[in-house]
């Protein structure tokens, strides 16, 4: 998988390569999708949630530009995959979840696969975790109509933040740098995610 559609399509940070193929995607997903689970695309894990193909994880992930001595904020903890692979490359990872099953579930699999450094929090993802700011990186994964402004107030000076923005059905994957008071944003080309739900995101 992650030779054939993840480093094959362009994604060249070894390090995110070898977190790639540490964590076995197949523990994340339903036992009903598990004979696809190293296609390169999303698939269902309940509750209208979805885990992203291979190479868009490993696009966003390595967009992050992540350190080991890193923070990191996740949006939208899903079935924990994506903060399984932030785990390896940075020192500290908080997921933010608003569903109160997926982030049940996606805890006990992360402590079953003994993956630490990983909090997960039960909150509204579009404010933010504020006790843990700021963060180095943010990774937002859901559709968001804009970036939330919480986010940008919780990230580091020098900090990256990756999100799919745009509307329901179609975003643009984009980079957005802090340096002091300065924004600067990086579009990536157009994704598809699963809407962003908050009060800084789309309305249910």
């Amino acid at each position: 998988m992650v030779r054939d559609q993840v480093e094959a399509r362009g994604i060249e940070d070894q390090r995110v390569l070898d977190a790639m193929r540490e964590i076995p995607r197949h523990c994340f997903i339903p036992e009903e999708f598990r004979h696809a689970a190293y296609d390169d695309r999303p698939l269902p894990i309940g509750s209208g949630q979805t885990i992203s193909q291979p190479f868009i994880v490993g696009l966003m992930t390595s967009l992050l530009e992540l350190r080991q001595t890193d923070k990191v904020l996740e949006i939208g903890t899903g079935s924990g995959y994506q903060a399984a692979i932030l785990s390896k490359l940075a020192q500290t990872v908080v997921s933010v979840e608003r569903l109160h099953e997926i982030a049940s579930k996606a805890k006990a699999l992360l402590q079953h696969l003994g993956i630490i450094h990983v909090k997960i929090v039960v909150e509204d993802g579009t404010l933010g975790y504020h006790p843990d700011a700021p963060y180095d990186g943010i990774i937002i994964t859901a559709a968001s109509p804009d970036i939330p402004a919480p986010l940008i107030d919780q990230l580091a000076d020098g900090g990256r933040l990756v999100a799919p923005v745009g509307s329901r059905d179609l975003q643009q994957l984009v980079r957005i740098r802090k340096q002091g008071n300065r924004i600067s944003c990086e579009n990536f080309g157009g994704v598809v995610f699963v809407p962003l739900l908050g009060r800084h995101g789309w309305k249910e």
